[in-house]
């Protein structure tokens, strides 16, 4: 855990977002989330290596995260994330529990947080409160401890 102020630190519940779908344009809300489940939040830039290599050790690891919320936040535009999970994470494409949202207002980085690297991880219970976040890549085993534990 880095020493940060509180201005600085991640929200500690999720707070309220309006995201959209990249593929449908559909607004997707806070509220919109199924509940009783833990809820990642991976704010990634398409282009970015580490973004792809995690998505593709997800992808792979699917069926110990089918039970998670995974969506996959980006303020580039949807073109741009259009074919991100297809190309790097096709085991992600389609499923219930995972979702490519475009933060068309900047409501990540201004509600939040402001991460230093990408992909950033922001793991939240079923309460909805913060369990743990981290910027940049991670060891993929590390990665779904977090997301299942």
């Amino acid at each position: 855990q880095q020493n940060e102020s509180a201005q600085t630190a991640p929200a500690q519940t999720i707070p309220a977002f309006t995201f959209y779908k990249v593929k449908s344009g559909v607004p997707f809300t806070n509220a919109d989330i199924p509940k009783g489940k833990k809820t990642v939040f991976i704010l990634f830039d398409p282009s970015c290596s580490h973004c792809q290599h995690e998505a593709a050790a997800l992808g792979k690891n699917y069926a110990k995260l089918k039970d998670v919320n995974i969506y996959f936040v980006s303020m580039n535009d949807p073109a741009l994330q259009a074919s991100f999970l297809e190309t790097f994470g096709k085991e992600l494409v389609g499923k219930p529990n995972v979702a490519v949202l475009y933060d068309k207002n900047q409501d990540f980085i201004q509600k939040f947080h402001v991460p230093k690297q990408f992909p950033a991880n922001y793991v939240y219970g079923a309460d909805l409160k913060l369990q743990t976040s981290w910027d940049g890549e991670r060891d993929i085993t590390k990665i779904i401890e977090a997301y299942t534990n």
